[in-house]
């Protein structure tokens, strides 16, 4: 049952929003197995937006600063996400946590633009670049048959208001340096949006193989890349 709570939750909010969802290439999702999934993030609402989706619980990795602010961590709580440590840190706990998840045929979901999207109101088209520490945790994870899902969330009608002053996030987590400017973190909600699933590209032995010394860098930026560019032709075809 615990592992049903983050769909369950997801469903729940999804439908007091009235967010209308509609999924395409729904049949990408591998039925079965481990699945680190990679979507671009402009929403609070973005993970349970996907599982609600997908109709699978998915453990999303969240921002440090989401299980330090009231209200916020509980929600991120009964949503199954892993919060990261600080970003100084180098992420270990996050990384056992996960790869943990996947040995155990879970969906790991990751949101590698980061924090820019959340606090800077971007266009529903754009995706920013990619941080590309999910692509080590792919590669170092001793996980057969893992596979890498690329999503694209693309919204078609959308509300946006300002929530709370960017300084007094920085009281919850001084750490991050978007929230020492001036402004407002803004809240992004669908009234209606588009799921749109990428090709899984499923990591091979000779892959893992190649993830050491200067080869390792070549290939996490080769993985990443392909990530995005899948997303941003989602959201292109989406758009035209």
């Amino acid at each position: 049952m615990l592992t049903e709570r983050p769909l369950l939750v997801s469903q729940l909010l999804l439908s007091s929003l009235g967010t209308r969802l509609f999924l395409h290439h729904g049949d990408r999702v591998p039925i079965e197995g481990p699945i680190l999934m990679v979507s671009n993030h402009r929403s609070f609402i973005d993970a349970p937006l996907l599982m609600v989706a997908t109709n699978r619980s998915i453990r999303f990795a969240c921002h440090h600063y989401m299980s330090q602010v009231p209200v916020m961590r509980e929600v991120v709580a009964q949503l199954g996400c892993l919060p990261l440590d600080k970003p100084e840190c180098r992420q270990r706990r996050f990384f056992a946590q996960a790869t943990q998840l996947l040995q155990k045929q879970q969906i790991v979901g990751i949101f590698p633009e980061g924090t820019p999207p959340m606090v800077k109101v971007t266009a529903p088209e754009s995706v920013g670049d990619f941080q590309r520490g999910f692509m080590h945790l792919a590669l170092r994870a001793e996980v057969p048959d893992l596979a890498i899902l690329p999503v694209a969330i693309a919204a078609v009608e959308e509300t946006c208001t300002a929530v709370a002053p960017l300084k007094l996030l920085s009281w919850f987590d001084p750490s991050e340096p978007l929230f020492r400017q001036g402004g407002w973190h803004p809240m992004v909600i669908y009234q209606q949006v588009n799921v749109l699933v990428g090709r899984p590209r499923w990591l091979t032995s000779s892959e893992r193989q190649r993830y050491q010394g200067r080869a390792a860098k070549a290939l996490v930026n080769e993985l990443s890349h392909h990530c995005h560019a899948e997303i941003k032709q989602l959201l292109h075809q989406s758009y035209v």
